[in-house]
């Protein structure tokens, strides 16, 4: 599956992975899948790595309305991963569309995962 994620109850935290070329619908269905996860608190924090995903199968306006989805609280934080110049100026477009929203959330884009785990205030990964 190119867009899966695992909830970290006892972590607070929610980490969602990307692999290959992610689309519009995959990503969607995620969405819903963890809004109705019984252990999916919208309250956690969220690290989408984005390190394996090749490119993106969606257009702008797709993009936009994933972004302005309300899955999560909007006083969480949620860190995206790319490495790629091309996924992370995706990434920094979803930021974006989540920053023009009614209801902006705290994203930030990084290109790696100490970064990243740093500003959600994780010590470790939870997979170590």
């Amino acid at each position: 599956m190119p867009f899966s994620y695992t909830v970290y109850k006892e972590y607070g935290l929610v980490i969602s992975t990307g692999s290959g070329c992610v689309t519009w619908s995959e990503i969607k269905e995620r969405q819903d899948q963890t809004k109705a996860d019984p252990n999916f608190d919208p309250g956690f924090s969220q690290l989408v790595d984005l390190r394996a995903v090749t490119r993106f199968g969606m257009n702008g306006d797709q993009a936009r309305m994933l972004a302005r989805r309300m899955i999560f609280s909007f006083t969480t934080k949620r860190a995206f991963i790319a490495t790629s110049p091309a996924i992370f100026g995706m990434a920094r477009m979803w930021e974006t569309f989540t920053e023009l929203s009614q209801r902006p959330s705290q994203i930030r884009v990084f290109y790696n995962l100490s970064s990243a785990l740093r500003w959600l205030g994780v010590r470790a990964s939870p997979d170590e």
